[in-house]
């Protein structure tokens, strides 16, 4: 179980969002490259990165932060980033920016051949992610809820050749209430990929609840206020990811 922190960028300041709100941001840092080593020095083997401002604008807003960070990361851990990606040249700029894998979310639900196409050009490096609530597939920064099935997209969207799917429980995203698992399972269930999950993570509790279903197909869970606020701690929540992982062999 591999545990990513969240680096949530808005207006080049690492911030954190309750469900969702850009009206409802907490400033954590002002250095986007120096949180990126904080993660790292802690044991961090991957980083999940979000542009906010992007997600709501329909492309990239954050491009000087996030270039701080890779400069900052190298390629020591891979990358990950969402946010405003909507087209094959963006999804080309980030790659060759040094993003390992480009998260596709709104921009899949609205127009799935886009999603086909990024698949096609940049196979292994395409995530798709699914906010949802209730069951149903949300867009927009999670402000339009759509009538689409979160677990009938996915299975269309693996048959496409997503490496993976970040599912976030909208309504538990940043409120420190514990991981919707009953969806994440049902939802990993369905599927033949990865699923990662995102939204709620809160304490070590949880991190142990994961571990208990990893073997369903869930891979990863994103952590952001729970790290940045203290009631996780990171380099303790992700060796007992290891040692439980180790036990199961």
């Amino acid at each position: 179980m591999l545990l990513i922190p969240a680096i949530d960028l808005k207006d080049g300041h690492c911030v954190r969002l309750k469900q969702g709100a850009m009206d409802d941001a907490t400033v954590f840092s002002q250095d986007p490259a120096a949180t990126a080593r904080h993660w790292i020095a802690q044991g961090a083997r991957r980083l999940h990165l979000v542009d906010l401002n992007g997600a709501f604008a329909g492309k990239p807003k954050n491009a000087v932060a996030i270039k701080t960070i890779l400069k900052e990361v190298g390629d020591e851990i891979p990358v990950q980033l969402g946010g405003g990606i909507r087209d094959l040249d963006t999804i080309e700029r980030c790659l060759d920016d040094g993003i390992t894998y480009v998260i596709i979310g709104t921009a899949a639900v609205r127009n799935p051949g886009f999603l086909h196409d990024a698949c096609t050009a940049f196979p292994g490096h395409i995530i798709v992610g699914l906010d949802a609530r209730d069951g149903k597939v949300a867009v927009d920064g999670w402000s339009k809820l759509t009538g689409h099935d979160v677990i009938d997209l996915a299975k269309k969207f693996e048959d496409y050749g997503v490496e993976a799917v970040i599912y976030t429980d909208i309504g538990r995203d940043g409120m420190l209430s514990g991981v919707n698992i009953e969806a994440t399972v049902k939802l990993a269930q369905a599927l033949r990929i990865p699923v990662i999950a995102s939204g709620g993570v809160a304490s070590i509790k949880d991190v142990k609840a994961l571990c208990a279903v990893a073997e369903e197909g869930i891979t990863g869970a994103i952590t952001g206020r729970a790290i940045y606020e203290g009631q996780l701690d990171f380099k303790k929540a992700q060796a007992e990811a290891d040692k439980l992982s180790a036990a199961k062999g």
